[in-house]
């Protein structure tokens, strides 16, 4: 009998274990030890060394595919494309046993199937599925009737989801605390104010490439759900100050706020975020072409607990931004300035003595930085902590240079890109041509 096979039989009962019959089962370990201690180390093993289990004997097979065993069931490496008869015989099996499923990648999942599981599995917290692409908004109408417990969902590219599937689970979902519904672009405001009106408790929310969100739908999750800690609006292109602005306002626990590719934002929000979201740890900005060194300052003066920034192509910035960051924010461990053109040695000079480098500092990426030379590479060599340095295109660092910063951090990985000349062609008079290569170093 296959893994697969097994998803066909009932869950048993400790009551249908205690009547087995061991003649047929009496191996040493069956004898020697009680089922209930059997059961316990069974509990212990992931889904296919418990399918092999099962396989073993009779007595095994009731002891391996008791629901208690299948708290957490995660099928993406059981096996790839699950139909939905296997989830519904998963259902009955786990029945009030199961807390934790994960479907991600399961792009034959359908809504009957998902019904089925939330009519059986009422004690469901956890729940992922993430590119399940032909789940529409009946699945959530399930949940929100059925899955009162549920904590954590992700819907990450399910493209049929609409307003439709936020409005049932604010009404039905209400310890909702994790919500992902990246890609799905058919949600717009409208949505985000009917989630807004139910689950108040969200602390992560996570919606990229939710192109049809405004400012109204930021500002209903802003001012209803003042828990929140992790934000990711990547690529959210039509949110303005006016969002960052409710944050700042109303939700001064944000940890992790990402507005990447967000590009009518400007230093407005740099400072609302200075002023009410002073806890923050990890800043993700890129692309966010109006910033400039005013907003880094204001911010860089009152968010001193910032460890992780993504500034790539921020590219008004200069040498000030890095001096504002070395003097406050001693508690940085990785910085990405690919692409900030106006940033030179200089800036790396500061940024190189400062508190945060010598003590913090494991990872900067410099690619696109066409101005620093081996200079900043000296400015570095006390960065004791450092771990990897990116200087892809940096066409003034040399391969002397990095032996050089190498001889004194003995662990760092570099990764850059060098060009070696090839000569032009015969009779061709211009400009040398070059090949690129990718040098690990």
């Amino acid at each position: 009998m296959n893994n697969h096979n097994h998803f066909n039989h009932h869950v048993k009962t400790k009551s249908e274990i205690s009547t087995v019959s061991m003649s047929e089962d009496d191996a040493a370990i069956n004898r020697k030890l009680p089922k209930e201690l059997l059961l316990r180390i069974f509990s212990f093993l992931d889904i296919v060394t418990l399918c092999r289990c099962a396989q073993v004997c009779k007595f095994w097979s009731i002891l391996a595919l008791d629901g208690s065993n299948w708290q957490a069931v995660d099928l993406f490496y059981f096996q790839r494309d699950v139909e939905g008869a296997v989830v519904e015989n998963l259902a009955k099996r786990c029945v009030g046993f199961l807390k934790s499923l994960s479907l991600r990648g399961c792009q034959s999942m359908t809504d009957g199937a998902l019904e089925t599981f939330a009519q059986s599995c009422k004690n469901i917290e956890y729940l992922n599925l993430n590119n399940c692409k032909k789940i529409t908004d009946v699945t959530c109408e399930s949940l929100g009737r059925y899955s009162k417990k549920l904590t954590h969902l992700n819907l990450d590219s399910c493209p049929q989801i609409t307003d439709l599937s936020l409005k049932v689970l604010s009404e039905g979902c209400h310890s909702l605390e994790y919500l992902n519904i990246s890609w799905c672009n058919l949600v717009t405001t409208d949505g985000l104010e009917a989630l807004a009106k139910g689950c108040l408790k969200l602390e992560v929310f996570i919606c990229k490439g939710c192109e049809q969100i405004s400012d109204a739908g930021i500002t209903a999750i802003a001012r209803s759900c003042n828990q929140l800690k992790t934000l990711n609006l990547h690529h959210c292109v039509n949110i303005t100050d006016d969002a960052i602005h409710e944050l700042g306002e109303n939700c001064h626990d944000i940890q992790f706020l990402c507005v990447s590719n967000c590009p009518r934002l400007t230093d407005l929000s740099l400072h609302a975020l200075g002023k009410g979201c002073q806890d923050i740890r990890t800043l993700e900005v890129a692309r966010c072409i109006h910033f400039t060194d005013n907003g880094f300052q204001a911010l860089a003066r009152s968010c001193a607990m910032l460890e992780r920034m993504d500034l790539e192509e921020c590219n008004q910035i200069t040498d000030a931004s890095l001096n504002y960051l070395g003097s406050y924010c001693h508690a940085l461990r990785a910085l990405s300035l690919s692409h900030c053109e106006l940033i030179t040695d200089e800036g790396i000079r500061h940024l190189g003595s400062s508190a945060c480098a010598t003590e913090h500092l494991a990872v900067l990426e410099l690619d696109n930085c066409q101005l620093i030379t081996d200079a900043s590479l000296e400015h570095l060599m006390g960065c004791q902590g450092l771990e990897r340095i990116e200087l892809y295109d940096c066409q003034h660092i040399t391969k002397a240079g990095i032996r050089r910063l190498k001889s004194h951090l003995k662990y760092i990985k570099v990764h850059a890109y060098f060009a070696p000349v090839t000569p032009p062609p015969t009779g061709v008079a211009g400009r040398q041509r070059y090949c690129k290569c990718c040098v690990l170093l």
